[in-house]
């Protein structure tokens, strides 16, 4: 749950978005948009991962700053990449320590979470089932012990948008496949249910923690379940000439046992006004930017 520190939202001095990639940067439109002030800092800016990576971002910082954290290397696979992130966090921290900031609010993930029969919450039980999971948590303790600032967590589910890098099993993926004419291949039938978040509601989220300065934990998540391949078929249905769908032998056993809802009251709560993009608005909008840009 979060707790707004600033009951009248307020723009900081300066927001600073550390890793404005596709998150990141949609966190960063939407605090631009605002008003606020926005430094951008992306790999070749501070490289989290470079000797003396604590100092060259505490040189970056100022006390009245908000500090959106975003900087990952996701999906975290092997214990290599875990120890990297830790890595990097560790120069955010001494970063922190070094220079103090005004609010920090880090991007996390739900794989935080352990799996269980009904739809999730910020007070679900959070045992991490992937090493993933276990970076993000390990990240997050690591703000709240050592960061010295108050620092409001948000934890999305699967996200999608135009811009997504990594090409991930879903909305991204078969967008991808539909527009150059290939037939989507599911895993099994496409039976798992899941939530998926527009980046969009994302940037929003963090937009709104920063400008209430929130602590606490807020869930990124919808609140409704679409199997794979219903989302395929909504995906297939937006180009000229839809693609075939097919399932295929599934290669190990369903991730979260098919099915991971979530209870999305708690953002209610916190931004009344608040609301998430439906599924399928939100695929027709990524769908008019890719093609945009194409």
């Amino acid at each position: 749950m979060l707790t707004h520190r600033h009951a009248t939202p307020s723009a900081p001095s300066r927001a600073v978005v550390l890793g404005a990639g596709f998150i990141g940067g949609a966190a960063a439109d939407a605090l631009a948009g605002a008003g606020v002030a926005v430094e951008r800092l992306g790999r070749r800016d501070v490289d989290l991962l470079a000797e003396g990576a604590g100092d060259a971002l505490a040189a970056r910082l100022r006390a009245d700053d908000a500090l959106v954290v975003v900087a990952a290397e996701a999906p975290c696979k092997n214990g290599a990449m875990l120890e990297r992130n830790i890595r990097m966090m560790n120069a955010v921290v001494a970063a922190l320590k070094a220079r103090p900031v005004e609010h920090v609010v880090y991007v996390s993930s739900d794989a935080v979470y352990a799996d269980f029969d009904g739809p999730l919450t910020e007070v679900s039980c959070a045992e991490p089932g992937s090493l993933h999971g276990v970076m993000h948590l390990a990240r997050e303790r690591m703000l709240l012990d050592e960061g010295g600032a108050p620092v409001g967590i948000l934890r999305p589910t699967l996200v999608y948008g135009a811009a997504d890098p990594h090409n991930g099993y879903g909305p991204n993926r078969f967008r991808r496949l539909a527009a150059e004419g290939r037939e989507i291949v599911l895993f099994g039938e496409g039976e798992e249910r899941r939530d998926h978040v527009l980046v969009d509601d994302l940037g929003e989220l963090v937009r709104r923690m920063v400008m209430h300065r929130s602590t606490g934990v807020l869930n990124g998540a919808t609140g409704e379940v679409h199997s794979f391949r219903a989302i395929a078929e909504m995906v297939a249905g937006q180009v000229a000439s839809p693609p075939a769908i097919k399932g295929s032998p599934r290669s190990g056993a369903m991730p979260h046992n098919g099915y991971r809802p979530f209870d999305p009251a708690a953002t209610y709560r916190a931004f009344p006004d608040f609301r998430y993009t439906r599924l399928a608005d939100g695929l027709a909008l990524t769908h008019s930017r890719a093609a945009a840009t194409a």
